[in-house]
């Protein structure tokens, strides 16, 4: 499935910024399963200063505000060509070891909440099959709601709330699937809806490492593995390593945040 996919987040100051640093993982790679036919990130209001990838692998462009702005845009534009690979992604790709995927962070340290799901789940004859049973039993434990106060939850408390959205269940079934023994990680991407083109924000799942097969995707919220509808962008241990745009500024104006997401079919 071809994918054309536009993008942009506007930042809004009411105050002049004199200066300002951001990272963007916003620029998709091409591996198996996924082609990247054209991808163009334009800036408004600030420079690109260098592209490179982090220890995961992904593309990040590092961009520097120019002085004095109070407003600063990143559009992105491109056509992606992805391939149903049933969630599964393979090999290990990237700078780190395999094992530091089980390792806990902040926003994925498991606590009593993750001990009660993981407990509540069947041993399955394949590590693939217990990986989905696990998918399957986070969703009905915490449904997916976006009634959610806050966007940096930890586990335990999305857990605790009750509800969740993609990226509270991307972190409950890593710190979950880290506790059974699994490598697992955080994905930042698009996903095409079925009902619209306009969308509010782009997506967020999880991966876990299987014996045999490597990475496979598991979208909680959407009770599916990730088919030619998503397209990945970035992977880390959490939200915080994969996040689309992260960084600082000086000054001390307040912010305000636009975003305006399309992804079809081509």
């Amino acid at each position: 499935m071809r994918l054309k996919i536009e993008h942009q987040t506007t930042y809004t100051y009411d105050q002049p910024v004199p200066y300002g640093l951001q990272q963007l993982r916003l620029r998709p790679k091409s591996r198996d399963g996924q082609e990247v036919l054209s991808w163009d990130i334009e800036v408004r209001g600030g420079s690109r200063e260098v592209t490179y990838e982090d220890e995961h692998a992904n593309s990040v462009d590092l961009i520097s505000f120019d002085g004095g702005q109070h407003e600063i845009s990143i559009t992105c534009k491109g056509e992606v060509e992805v391939t149903d690979r049933a969630g599964v992604v393979g090999r290990q790709m990237g700078f780190v070891p395999l094992w530091l995927y089980q390792r806990s962070t902040p926003l994925t340290e498991a606590g009593a909440g993750v001990a009660a799901l993981v407990a509540g789940v069947k041993r399955e004859d394949t590590d693939l099959a217990t990986l989905h049973a696990l998918s399957t039993h986070i969703l009905l434990a915490v449904p997916f709601s976006t009634d959610q106060a806050a966007s940096d939850l930890t586990a335990e408390q999305a857990i605790a709330a009750g509800h969740a959205v993609c990226q509270d269940h991307a972190h409950i079934f890593i710190s979950a699937a880290r506790a059974m023994g699994f490598p697992a990680r955080y994905v930042s991407g698009y996903l095409m809806m079925n009902d619209r083109v306009l969308q509010d924000a782009g997506h967020a799942w999880a991966e876990a490492h299987v014996e045999g097969l490597g990475w496979v995707g598991f979208d909680v919220s959407n009770a599916i593995s990730p088919d030619a509808r998503y397209v990945r962008v970035a992977t880390a241990l959490d939200y915080r390593g994969a996040a689309p745009i992260s960084g600082m500024r000086f000054g001390h104006g307040s912010e305000s945040l636009q975003v305006a997401l399309q992804v079809q079919q081509q």
